[in-house]
């Protein structure tokens, strides 16, 4: 199914990290809120694009990130 594999998620656009809203371990459902990036002076939300476990976390607050970076990895 679609819900096989990791699925990796990235840094739709340039910005700081602001908030970390999971540990590595937690289970998240589809569209949770996973970071709060700083962009323009605007926050955004970034989510989990499916149900799973948070393997990994690539960033902590106040990192700064580019478009396509690597944040997290959700199996």
């Amino acid at each position: 199914s679609a819900e096989e594999g990791a699925a990796e998620i990235t840094s739709p656009l340039p910005g700081i990290i602001y908030d970390v809203k999971v540990k590595q371990g937690s289970e998240v459902k589809q569209g949770q809120s996973l970071f709060t990036l700083m962009a323009m002076k605007m926050e955004n939300d970034i989510t989990s694009p499916k149900d799973g476990i948070v393997k990994e976390i690539k960033v902590k607050k106040n990192d700064s990130v580019n478009k396509g970076d690597l944040l997290a990895m959700v199996e």
